[in-house]
């Protein structure tokens, strides 16, 4: 416990980490499962890949998250923020072959028991760096009851899952379109796939027709695949070319006869409105080609090299220069009739960052459209909420234009197909078949299949645990917009299918920081922050504290990116640094007898109380709202500008008795708690000096809102208007701090307060011509210190500036349009402005 006399600054590297063992050694973040979960509060974490360190995606979520619990906590609700790791297929396995390419050697030639083994083994020593991370944070996880999704029980889950979707028929083997990544060498799925605008050439060839009348010309920026060309389409209502429709070209280079088809994809627009037709290696052309019956050739490989079905002169060649080599023999045959700069978007794997190749191949994969009605009818019922309302569209739409997922990847981390083939025998099941010859399926399950029974899995489903009953569903999901169908909708559909309800009730979409230039956090890009640094100091940043930054993050919350604020970071500190203070001021000042209790004895003690429970209820409704950055303002605002410069002010002064120490002793203990969701660490430390706290604060109760008492409020309200204008004065007229002037206040306005805050003597000599200060209780008169002709024309100047403003605004409600077309707010306020103008002017 920190010696509140000897340390007048709070430290965060001291404290923070000793507050964090107390935490864990409480057993507070591992609830009973007892009850339900229409009682309790349980939120899900999106699992963080086992490889990675905290970054400030995970730092905003985790603080939001633990926000949540924390608040849900103090309510009295049983709350578990259920904790684990992903084990991350394609971003693991890449980073063990990077160690073994380092070693001199691969996975091919370790082969994949052993390759396996050295998975684990790195899991072992760098796995657990990110659940250390989030303990610095202060998320209050779960820690005892950590899952991972390659644990023994979540694979039983996840092989359970596939076998029933098998058994349904939602699952099949079938040679379909995929987006192959040559960086992992295997397919990926079309969420993983990220668009980048590349300028590539757009070439115009000529197709010669086959009875020699003439040619049809195509446009293409990959004349590479005309290698695999089977057909020539155009579009049915496009004149120029439907004489040629039935008629067959001739493949240059190949010589292959190509028909010549009528397909309404075809956009006339684009290029010469004839479209070469590849199924082989162009989604679309893979669609058009199935419609036709066309023949699916491949010529480039799944290691991304022109195949044999190239031909001989390009067989073995890179992508690249198979082109070259395809565009120079065109124009030596005088093939191309034009070639321009063609700028458009190319998918890139979203994981090795590589160039996608669209090939036909022998892949798993998963029909989604029955899985997916009730998913979109559980938003569009409201069941399931998405914040904001304008992802809820966003959700809706994939869903209703949902296609087959192709779930295996050709990866040996990860959970493998519990598949096995002999001969033209094909066996699925949750464990081996019987019998000899047998061989399993080399592939792995996409990781977002296994991810998608998170919310149900990590609470032991299949069995029915009494976790499961208590804490699914879960009450509400955190995350970003760039996953809401990689993962999101995946989990609503696969809960409502095999939990029998939805996995959660709510969705908080929430901001991506960018970097402070607004371009997008990365290492790569070196604009990335580490939350480490900014907590315990590094790269160039001072060691502000989890506090600092957890404020900081929530302040800058939203549904939109914002740029990263240091300066935010930096107001989550000065908050820290002044709520301490101001709990030395009145823990060091209170007898050690006494204990917290509402005996307001004074109006600013009324006051403080009243706006307590101001900023109970507005904090209270942010929260609930999932306005993070208006809750932590209002924290902010209470302490700073009420708490601190105003009732703390006032209490430096007054005498102390046993009521006014327990009435500030009862305001500081409420602070404390109201804070605690947000800044859990320096309220958890000033908790343990308040007299009579029992146990962790992280464990305590936070009360409902109670009733304000606005006339106590209206009442120092004159009083801070009063000070605030005469404190104005004193600094135009360059009064110096100490001097105390007398003073006459008009009545009604509390005297003790007013004196005391703005520096005036109410029974002091009353000597020459007072100075007025307007407030909204009236003039106050003030002697000594001043110039009256000073004073006198600066009346006179504040007399012109307060009439010109009449004027204006008696011309605008003159205005029979402005009257007639503004809204009658705005018109309500032009006038209640003219009456206080004219208000002030009298008192001039």
């Amino acid at each position: 416990m920190t010696d509140l006399r000897e340390r007048t600054r709070f430290e965060p590297a001291e404290v923070e980490p000793r507050i964090v063992d107390a935490w864990l050694a409480s057993g507070l973040f591992s609830p009973e499962p007892q009850g339900d979960p229409s009682e309790n509060y349980s939120i899900a974490i999106p699992p963080p890949n086992v490889t990675g360190a905290l970054h400030m995606g995970h730092a905003l979520n985790g603080a939001i998250q633990d926000a949540l619990i924390r608040w849900h906590r103090m309510r009295g609700q049983r709350s578990k923020w259920i904790l684990g790791t992903d084990h991350a297929g394609i971003a693991t396995q890449t980073q063990v072959e990077r160690r073994l390419l380092e070693e001199g050697t691969s996975r091919e030639e370790v082969g994949r028991e052993e390759f396996i083994r050295r998975v684990w083994e790195w899991r072992a020593q760098y796995g657990g760096t990110i659940i250390e991370q989030y303990k610095r944070l202060g998320a209050s996880c779960d820690y005892d009851h950590e899952r991972f999704t390659l644990d023994e029980a979540y694979v039983g889950a996840v092989l359970k899952v596939f076998v029933a979707l098998y058994e349904k028929g939602y699952v099949y083997r079938d040679n379909y379109m995929v987006n192959w990544d040559p960086g992992s060498q295997s397919a990926i799925s079309d969420l993983e796939v990220e668009d980048r605008e590349v300028t590539d050439t757009l070439y115009h060839v000529a197709y010669p027709l086959e009875d020699g009348s003439g040619e049809i010309v195509v446009a293409t920026v990959r004349p590479e695949t005309m290698l695999a060309d089977t057909a020539v389409a155009v579009h049915p209502q496009d004149e120029r070319y439907s004489h040629l429709i039935g008629r067959t070209a001739i493949l240059p280079l190949v010589g292959r006869r190509l028909k010549i088809i009528a397909d309404d994809y075809v956009k006339p627009e684009f290029g010469t409105g004839a479209l070469k037709i590849t199924p082989g290696h162009d989604p679309n052309d893979f669609e058009i080609g199935r419609r036709h019956g066309l023949e699916e050739i491949s010529v480039i490989g799944e290691d991304g090299l022109m195949t044999e079905s190239a031909g001989p002169e390009y067989a073995g060649l890179t992508v690249e220069h198979a082109q070259a080599e395809v565009v120079s023999r065109l124009e030596a045959q005088g093939l191309v009739r034009h070639a321009e700069s063609y700028t458009h978007d190319v998918p890139y794997s979203h994981r090795s960052g590589q160039r996608i190749e669209p090939l036909i191949s022998l892949q798993w994969f998963m029909r989604m459209d029955e899985l997916a009605a009730p998913a979109i009818e559980a938003v569009e019922s409201g069941r399931v909420k998405i914040h904001p309302a304008s992802q809820s569209r966003r959700y809706l739409h994939w869903l209703k234009e949902i296609r087959p997922w192709c779930i295996s990847r050709q990866l040996w981390w990860g959970h493998q197909l519990p598949v096995w083939y002999r001969a033209d025998e094909t066996y699925v099941g949750e464990n081996a078949p019987e019998g000899e010859g047998w061989e399993r399926d080399p592939d792995v399950l996409d990781t977002w299949f296994s991810s998608a029974l998170w919310p149900f899995a990590t609470l032991g489903w299949p069995r029915d645990t009494p976790e499961l009953k208590a804490f699914y569903p879960t009450d509400v999901l955190l995350t970003a917009r760039d996953i809401l169908f990689l993962w999101v909708a995946r989990m609503v559909m696969m809960g409502i299918e095999f939990a029998g309800d939805i996995p959660f009730d709510h969705v908080y979409v929430h901001s991506v920081i960018q970097a402070p230039d607004g371009r997008r956090m990365s290492k790569s890009l070196g604009t990335g922050i580490d939350p480490m640094d900014l907590i315990e100091g590094g790269g160039g940043y001072p060691a502000y504290g989890a506090d600092a930054v957890r404020f900081g993050l929530l302040a800058m919350s939203s549904t939109q990116d914002v740029r990263f604020s240091e300066e935010k970071v930096g107001q989550g500190r000065a908050l820290t640094q002044k709520l301490y203070s101001a709990a030395r001021l009145i823990l060091l000042g209170v007898g050690p007898d006494t204990r917290p209790a509402v005996v307001p004895a004074s109006v600013e003690d009324r006051w403080i109380l009243s706006r307590l429970e101001r900023a109970r209820a507005e904090v209270c409704g942010r929260i609930d709202g999932y306005d993070f950055s208006h809750a932590t303002l209002t924290l902010y605002d209470f302490v700073y500008g009420e708490l601190c410069d105003w009732y703390l002010e006032l209490f430096k002064a007054r005498e102390l008795d046993e009521d006014l120490s327990a009435t500030a002793l009862y305001v500081l203990r409420e602070t404390l708690a109201l804070c605690h969701p947000v800044i859990p660490f320096v309220t958890e430390e000033l908790w343990s000096h308040i007299p009579g706290a029992d146990g962790l604060l992280a464990g305590g109760r936070l009360p409902l809102p109670g009733e304000r008492d606005l006339e106590a409020e209206a009442a120092f309200g004159h009083v801070i208007d009063a000070v605030t204008a005469i404190r104005a004065w004193r600094d135009g007229a360059e009064i110096k701090p100490g001097d105390r002037l007398a003073a006459a206040l008009p009545e009604g306005l509390d005297a003790r307060s007013v004196a005391q805050l703005a520096r005036l003597d109410i029974d002091g000599a009353r000597e020459g011509h007072p100075a007025p200060v307007l407030t909204s209780s009236g003039p106050v008169e003030i002697w000594g210190g001043v110039d009256p002709e000073e004073e006198a024309r600066k009346r006179a100047d504040q007399r012109k500036l307060v009439e010109s403003e009449i004027a204006r605004a008696e011309s605008k409600l003159s205005n029979a349009g402005f009257v007639a077309k503004a809204p009658e707010a705005v018109v309500q306020a032009e006038r209640n402005k003219l009456e206080r103008l004219r208000a002030e002017l009298e008192t001039l």
